[in-house]
């Protein structure tokens, strides 16, 4: 946050502006999304409190870290900071005052950002709505001087530089993931001084009671992201064969949401490089969750089955009350899941005062969801490849549009 320790002041004051700024449109707007990226409101605005106003807990294993207003406000905010003090905290960790602050404000991070980045954000900041709000105390006692300490040997400062061997795309996305972004404060693990391990970037951390998983060749994910699905799940927080955002990532997406679609879609493709398995390795860490899934669904699938096919459809026609076995039903073998849908909730029945081959009826017996389980394990049953949809096809039948 941007907040120091009472005490001695680490450097020197930086002079307040005297009056209010103006700064050009394009340039707030640039500043806006940079914002976005760097999840700003979410750590500086308190719960039903005023946006960048502060407020906002943040649990560390050394106390509690409270982020402070940022508003223009000129007495409880940053409304009096020249554009250079802002840049000092940004890169050095250094409020207008020469106070240390505390790197739950990520600095070891925004200290990769550049000048223009860094001036737009300004922009921003400082045309926000101005709050009279001061800031809550940290219960962090970690008496000043060892913050020095700590920044003479974790904090490596100096701007992002593109790597030559890859594209500008891939380098933007490294320079907001390892910048403005801070991904690797929450996706890296911590030593017991509270820096990250810089030899296990990305490799997995913990904040706010919540494990980030890791990103790199070590991710948890079953099946191993891409720069597509990456791209769909930061922006909408959702994406094919993995799990919806929750938790602080759930924030992180919600600003995310805001950003450009360009920078989004380098962040991917950055995140996405960390993961260097070989396509063959990845290729079968997919195959196999994928395997897993179809596995668990036709668990489920053979719990409906046994509950209400399995009475009959095992005993087989031969004995009394038996019917076909339904490996060797037709329905199952199709193109379409539509008749083996059809018949499960509509039955079998013979015209009345007719004899016939009977079946109940299992509508308003079986939810969608258990159909769905069901028509699934069914078709594995039969030994061919899955349906695609099923669950749409069963919700198309329940509404009557087929």
């Amino acid at each position: 946050m941007l907040s120091g320790f009472s005490g001695c002041a680490a450097q020197a004051p930086i002079a307040p502006v005297a009056a209010a700024q103006t700064f050009p449109r394009e340039l707030i707007a640039k500043g806006a999304e940079l914002a976005h990226v760097g999840n700003c409101l979410g750590c500086h605005t308190g719960e039903g409190g005023k946006p960048y106003a502060g407020g906002t807990p943040i649990a560390t294993p050394f106390g509690t870290i409270y982020g402070t207003n940022i508003t223009p406000d000129p007495d409880t905010g940053i409304g009096g900071w020249p554009l250079e003090a802002f840049t000092r905290a940004m890169r050095e960790g250094v409020d207008r005052g020469g106070h240390h602050l505390y790197p739950a404000f990520p600095y070891d991070h925004f200290t990769k950002v550049s000048d223009d980045d860094i001036a737009a954000l300004y922009a921003f900041i400082l045309t926000r709505e101005p709050v009279n709000q001061e800031n809550r105390r940290n219960t962090v006692p970690i008496p000043r001087p060892f913050l020095g300490l700590w920044k003479s040997r974790y904090l490596k400062t100096g701007v992002y530089r593109p790597d030559a061997g890859h594209d500008a795309q891939w380098n933007r996305g490294a320079y907001l993931v390892q910048g403005l972004g801070h991904c690797g404060a929450c996706h890296t693990p911590r030593n017991t001084a509270g820096a990250e391990k810089r030899d296990a970037a990305f490799s997995g951390g913990e904040v706010e009671g919540w494990h980030a998983p890791a990103l790199n060749a070590a991710s948890p994910s079953p099946v191993p992201w891409t720069p597509e699905t990456l791209h769909t799940y930061l922006r909408t927080g959702i994406a094919e064969l993995h799990a919806v955002t929750a938790g602080p990532m759930a924030e992180v997406v919600h600003d995310l949401s805001q950003a450009s679609d360009a920078d989004i879609a380098a962040i991917a493709r950055y995140i996405a490089s960390l993961d260097t398995r070989s396509e063959a390795d990845r290729a079968r860490a997919r195959d196999a969750a994928l395997e897993r899934a179809r596995t668990a669904l036709a668990m489920r699938g053979q719990a409906v089955y046994d509950g209400a096919c399995a009475d009959c459809h095992n005993r087989g026609r031969g004995e009394q009350g038996g019917a076909l076995p339904l490996p060797l039903g037709t329905a199952l073998t199709i193109p379409t899941p539509r008749n083996l849908i059809h018949i499960i909730r509509d039955g079998i029945v013979p015209p009345d005062g007719e004899r016939g081959a009977w079946m109940p009826a299992f509508k308003g017996m079986l939810t969608d969801e258990q159909l769905t389980d069901l028509v699934s394990y069914l078709r594995a049953l039969a030994g061919r490849p899955a349906w695609t949809d099923v669950a749409g096809e069963v919700r198309k039948i329940s509404r009557g549009d087929q």
